[in-house]
């Protein structure tokens, strides 16, 4: 507040005055007046976004007005994804126009997040996170790059750990999520001393370190999601910087990140392959970085299959068996080099179930049972390895013993409680199979197809249709 100028903190009084009075059409005019002058107000930025939603909710939602609030918005986004490169200030600016009138338009948030890459807003672009993660808690790639955004500065940690762990409950075994479930818990877990200095407006990022240029260019080495242009400058950057520091093996690192986000996989695979063949490290995230890349490559290249294609099934084919015999080369590997690892003993059992290997998933899901933290997980794909070999006793008799071991009623106990329901479904005891389904259908009727299960279990019912 005390940053900016006299005529703008007046007016942000007369902003939040006519908030309180509930005229929120004038403070909202306001709050995007200020922010035009100055779009680095953070607080301005929540004041609005929070008079925008107060707006829309008590606003009428019916069908013609939302079709008429989204053929508004649509000029107004392809003027701020014009202004992004040359103007982010300008796209941000057009973009809340936008948000005045549909405050959950994903377009709308996205240009704003990606402006404020470019004008290194890391609380700004957070917020715009939190807003998509939040209208759209099913979109997996919205909800990673939000907690990956928080895990880098540790801001809206809570926050971003709700949303996340409840995505998770949905995909218990989604690695990648799991992946930045534990990223972002390890932030938490860090002094946040300096955070709260910043939350708090008392610091910066730049006042923490002395050398001020190097701090913005740790600033943009630290964002997941750079603009294009900041991407490109690094890259460059870096490059030239490589020919004197030969050895610099953080720069490569860096270097070799950027290569994968941009897509020049095969450069970056030779910059780990330099790092690799020079002996100047022997860390096993080496190996876990390339890993990583080649499985990217692989799932750019089928998001990249031309759909329409008359050969588009056998391509799509052709490339998932490829990845997922790569993944099982790599994982035999780790679990040859860490055989007492149990963890990778279950990303072992997983990826030969996926591919029908069905004896060999056994072994492996009998060893990573003794994992605490993979137990239930493994005697779970255990009894689904029995069903699918047709041993559906040893398979209701591992879940039944798993359910009970487990006491709290959380997502693994319904996993465990809809796969048993499956297997009495299968062998066609119905009595039984309908018992595991009504418990999950009196706490959650959305899990999985437990709706539709029970509704057609009593449709079947003479004079005990569903209503």
């Amino acid at each position: 507040m005390n940053e900016i100028a006299p005529d703008m903190r007046r007016l942000h009084t007369k902003a939040v005055e006519a908030a309180q009075r509930d005229n929120t059409d004038y403070a909202i005019a306001l709050f995007c007046q200020i922010l035009e002058k100055e779009p680095g107000f953070f607080e301005c930025r929540k004041a609005l976004r929070a008079e925008q939603i107060k707006k829309a909710g008590a606003a009428s939602t019916g069908f013609f007005k939302k079709m008429m609030s989204s053929a508004g918005s649509s000029p107004q986004i392809a003027k701020a994804k014009m202004a992004l490169n040359k103007n982010p200030v300008e796209a941000m600016a057009v973009a809340e126009q936008v948000l005045s009138s549909d405050p959950t338009n994903a377009s709308a948030h996205r240009i704003i997040a990606d402006a404020a890459v470019a004008l290194e807003m890391t609380k700004t672009r957070i917020l715009a996170l939190e807003m998509m993660a939040k209208n759209a808690p099913k979109d997996k790639a919205v909800i990673i790059e939000f907690a990956q955004a928080v895990s880098e500065t540790g801001s809206n940690a809570d926050v971003a750990e709700k949303i996340l762990n409840d995505l998770i409950k949905s995909s218990p075994y989604d690695t990648d999520l799991l992946q930045v479930q534990k990223n972002l818990s390890a932030t938490k877990t860090m002094d946040e001393g300096g955070y709260s200095a910043l939350e708090g407006g008392g610091g910066s990022y730049r006042d923490i370190l002395r050398n001020k240029d190097e701090a913005v260019s740790l600033e943009q080495e630290n964002r997941v999601q750079k603009s294009e242009d900041v991407a490109e400058r690094l890259i460059g950057e870096y490059e030239t910087r490589l020919q004197t520091e030969t050895d610099n093996q953080k720069l490569m690192r860096s270097l070799a990140e950027l290569y994968t986000q941009k897509n020049r996989f095969d450069e970056a695979l030779e910059v780990y392959t330099r790092i690799k063949n020079s002996g100047m490290t022997t860390e096993s995230s080496l190996d876990q970085a390339m890993a990583e890349t080649v499985v990217r490559k692989f799932d750019h290249a089928i998001a990249a299959l031309n759909p329409f294609a008359p050969d588009h099934a056998e391509q799509l084919a052709k490339y998932q068996a490829e990845k997922l015999n790569f993944q099982l080369a790599e994982c035999q590997k780790r679990v040859e080099k860490y055989p007492t690892d149990l963890a990778f003993r279950f990303e072992l059992g997983v990826l030969y179930f996926q591919m029908g290997k069905i004896s060999e998933a056994i072994a492996e899901f009998q060893k990573a049972q003794q994992n605490a933290h993979k137990h239930f997980a493994a005697m779970s794909y255990l009894a689904q390895c029995f069903a699918k070999r047709g041993m559906n006793d040893s398979a209701v008799r591992t879940l039944q013993n798993a359910i009970k071991e487990k006491p709290a009623f959380d997502e693994e106990k319904k996993d465990l409680m809809y796969n048993l329901g499956c297997v009495f479904e299968k062998v066609g005891k119905k009595a039984e199979a309908m018992e595991q389904f009504l418990v999950l259908y009196e706490s959650d009727v959305t899990y999985r197809d437990v709706g539709a299960k029970v509704d057609a279990h009593y449709a079947s019912q003479e004079g005990q249709a569903p209503s």
